[in-house]
């Protein structure tokens, strides 16, 4: 059974940019880092974390994003009868792209390009014809759905952190928040970092999307098709790749459209090259921290215990979350 013990430092990594230990195809590659959640890592979360039973769910309303960046499509919902039962029972109909809402972005989200030989690879090595082929599972979301994700998550409250300084956090101004910045908030709040957390970061993207018109929001989706967009997230960087795998953060998620800061500040130190093709580690996106973030300061803590079940799609790219935090 693999073990947070067994995983080299950062320093001792061979390649910095992968860390690829289980057998191609396997279910163990399709875990990528959450391989490490074992019952008795689960089983110490849980008696460490769950003391009041309050719980919050980071699920984002899935209508908010009314026009979604990068052309995608917004989510579509229809309430039909079942034929022949009109007037006695109801359906639904849901047509939605995951990335236009909270989502996981699985390993057959994002590519890396392999230097040797100049090709774009996923987790593992994968190469896209076993993401198009429709019989193939290769790291597919499925695997993670087999489980669903249970650990401990912390919370970054950057927003709150800006906000006692007399400022304002505007998750869509490309601000990249500093390595600095998360261990003084860290230190703040008295968090420990432990093997096998989840990353959360409230930059304020969710709560800056929703007090905009109709017209800036339509405007984003035009900016984005000509890639002069800005998200406000964590900084790319040596030392924070270097901080993400010493600490064994086994998945990161925000409340920004990609957790790391846009325009990239150093695109050597991609996040979503490091993570998701490299590392295995999760990235979520646009969680709702608003009700967390509330109740972490009601708490006065900013540690909980976390689950979340994926859609359950042997396939998938990305999925939903199903998120929920418990105290």
């Amino acid at each position: 059974m693999a073990t947070f013990a067994d995983l080299p430092s950062f320093d001792e990594l061979e390649d910095k940019h992968r860390f690829w230990p289980a057998e191609p195809g396997s279910h163990e590659e399709g875990l990528g880092m959450l391989r490490y959640l074992t019952p008795e890592h689960v089983a110490k979360v849980v008696q460490q974390e769950v003391k009041t039973g309050d719980r919050v769910c980071l699920n984002w309303d899935m209508t908010r994003l009314e026009t979604p960046g990068f052309n995608r499509f917004p989510c579509q919902h229809e309430i039909v009868p079942i034929p022949n039962y009109e007037g006695i029972a109801w359906d639904d109909i849901w047509r939605f792209n995951p990335q236009a809402s909270s989502q996981w972005d699985g390993f057959r989200h994002y590519s890396a390009e392999d230097k040797a030989s100049g090709k774009r690879l996923w987790y593992g090595g994968t190469p896209t014809e076993d993401i198009t082929d429709l019989e193939s599972d290769r790291i597919g979301v499925g695997h993670w759905a087999q489980k669903g994700i249970a650990t401990r998550g912390f919370l970054i409250d950057y927003v709150s952190y800006v906000e006692k300084k007399g400022g304002v956090a505007n998750g869509m101004n490309g601000h990249a928040v500093t390595l600095e910045e998360v261990l003084e908030i860290a230190k703040e709040c008295n968090i420990d970092f432990q093997p096998g957390d989840i990353f959360f970061l409230r930059v304020g993207f969710t709560k800056t999307w929703e007090a905009l018109s109709l017209d800036d929001k339509k405007a984003y989706r035009e900016a984005t098709k000509a890639h002069k967009h800005a998200h406000s997230g964590l900084i790319q960087s040596e030392a924070v790749a270097r901080f993400l795998w010493d600490n064994h953060v086994v998945a990161v998620a925000g409340d920004g459209v990609s957790f790391e800061v846009r325009p990239n500040r150093d695109n050597d130190w991609s996040m979503h090259h490091y993570l998701l093709a490299g590392w295995g580690v999760p990235i979520g996106e646009m969680f709702d921290l608003e009700r967390l973030a509330a109740l972490c300061k009601e708490k006065q803590r900013w540690t909980f215990f976390v689950t979340s079940s994926p859609l359950n799609h042997p396939r998938a790219v990305a999925s939903p979350p199903a998120c929920m935090a418990i105290f």
